[in-house]
């Protein structure tokens, strides 16, 4: 109607008005009437977007991947970007008159892209395949720092890596190569356990073994020590006997001496009744035998010298002829034997 049209802008877009090149009104969320033979309108969207992306790049040792991801930014400077990329809105259709809405986001992937590549060819595959966390924190470190991001009002608020994948074939030698890995682990793991057996058998043998020694010292001890009793033991036998054997002596030197002593006594003895004899009979050494025969019948009982006059008959028996004895003389000889005999104990007392 007389080239007035009405416009109402989203609150998550920026609208620039131009007329005469010069911009007479910009803001978020505008809504008015504009004259559109003469006024240009540029629409530059403040939400955050995500711009996927997968790369297909050649580690540092020549294996090929693909890398996907996203990147998630958002525009803060509007009137900077729409220097450097055509936001213009056709003033019938109210759309774009250029794809510089969309290239400005391949540009960004593209620089997402340019990291991403250097980050790869410095790093070999098995590497970079465990290093998706660091290679993420690499390149979003480098774009939030790039001065060409800056440079367009962007803010970079994520970039994640989702996936890094190998070729097939190359997928399959990992898988392969992993595979032997874990059974030669699983193998060192076997021959740990084993080991770890036979090490704690040797150790269970050895603490037998040590056991058994400890035992058989604790059994020498006991037996030195029962050694050690004993012979202190069999050395105060020793020392017993010894002392009785040397009392034993002591008694035999004392019994000897005393036996000497007697034998001494006894010769003394002798040797005075020896004396005492020969003192006795000296004077009668020169006496007639018949005399001092006489001399001994002397206050000899009757039967005493009837006993005498028998001996001298019998001595001078070859000079006899015959000789007859009474019965009455035999009798009478008897009866004072026997009232001899009968007189003993009183004689005795």
């Amino acid at each position: 109607m007389l080239g007035f049209r009405f416009l109402k802008v989203q609150p998550n877009h920026y609208i620039l008005q131009y007329s005469g090149g010069k911009v007479v009104r910009e803001g978020a969320g505008l809504s008015f009437f504009y004259f559109a033979p003469t006024a240009s309108l540029v629409l530059v969207p403040l939400e955050s977007k995500d711009a996927h992306f997968i790369v297909n790049e050649v580690t540092a040792d020549f294996q090929e991947v693909d890398i996907q991801g996203y990147v998630t930014f958002r525009v803060t400077n509007p009137r900077q970007l729409a220097s450097l990329a055509n936001f213009t809105l056709d003033g019938n259709t109210r759309k774009y008159v250029s794809d510089d809405p969309v290239k400005f986001q391949e540009r960004i992937v593209n620089h997402v892209r340019v990291w991403i590549r250097g980050a790869v060819k410095a790093l070999p595959l098995k590497e970079l395949l465990l290093a998706a966390d660091a290679l993420t924190r690499q390149v979003r470190g480098n774009l939030q720092a790039s001065s060409l991001i800056q440079s367009m009002g962007i803010e970079i608020l994520d970039l994640a890596v989702l996936a890094i994948k190998p070729t097939p074939e190359t997928a399959r030698a990992l898988e392969a190569d992993i595979r032997e890995q874990l059974l030669q682990r699983a193998d060192e793991a076997v021959y740990v356990r084993r080991n770890a057996a036979v090490e704690q058998e040797r150790s269970i043998k050895e603490n037998e073994l040590n056991t058994e020694i400890a035992v058989e010292n604790k059994k020498r001890l006991v037996l030195e020590a029962q050694m050690d009793a004993e012979r202190a033991v069999q050395e105060k036998r020793r020392e017993m006997r010894e002392l009785e054997i040397a009392t034993q002596v002591g008694l035999e030197k004392n019994r000897k001496e005393l036996v000497d002593q007697a034998a001494e006594n006894t010769r003394t003895e002798s040797d005075a009744r020896a004396y005492g004899l020969t003192a006795m009979l000296k004077p009668l050494a020169g006496l007639n035998p018949s005399i001092v025969q006489s001399l001994a019948s002397a206050g000899m009982a009757p039967g005493q010298l009837v006993a005498q006059a028998f001996r001298q008959l019998a001595e001078s028996a070859e000079k006899i002829g015959q000789l007859n004895i009474s019965p009455d003389l035999l009798r009478e000889l008897m009866r004072q034997r026997k009232g001899g005999s009968a007189d003993e104990p009183g004689d005795r007392e």
